[in-house]
């Protein structure tokens, strides 16, 4: 996270069933676990969508087909005790591998080559606060609830 700088990012949805393919993450300044669709930075001159494209076959290796528009998050954050400020545009897509939906886990890669795993996580957990889903604003965007641009800052919470 570069301090100063408004992030363009482009996230990718995939759903099996209930559930959703994210990556956990741990903010150890609030001690808190929270889960995010896979996806990065937009690139100078690529779409978002070709950046959502892009980003699965980057992290996970496999390629995506039907990307299709979910919304628009303005996130402002917090997370390990620095501030952080996305743009984040939203899709959701299918594998073209559809052996991956039949994975409880799928190893996926950053660009600066360490290793994490995507995991299929229950829209129900999300639902009842037995897990935070971000950005915020995504999960009313996913049940329908927001057409509009959402500007979350409701991780500045202390």
């Amino acid at each position: 996270m570069v301090s100063g700088i408004v992030r363009p990012v482009a996230l990718c949805v995939i759903r099996r069933d209930d559930k959703l393919l994210v990556s956990e993450g741990y903010d150890t300044a609030k001690k808190d676990h929270f889960y995010r669709p896979l996806g990065g930075t937009i690139e100078f001159g690529e779409s978002s969508a070709e950046a959502a494209a892009r980003e699965m076959a980057e992290e996970l290796n496999t390629e995506v087909t039907n990307v299709r528009w979910l919304g628009v998050v303005e996130n402002i954050f917090t997370v390990h005790g620095q501030t952080g400020h996305e743009i984040v545009m939203l899709y959701e897509a299918d594998f073209a591998d559809e052996t991956l939906y039949e994975r409880n886990q799928i190893c996926a890669q950053e660009d600066d080559g360490s290793s994490f795993k995507a995991i299929w996580k229950s829209l129900d957990d999300f639902k009842s606060g037995r897990g935070r889903l971000v950005p915020d604003g995504l999960l009313a965007i996913l049940e329908g609830r927001s057409t509009e641009v959402s500007h979350v800052q409701a991780d500045r919470r202390k």
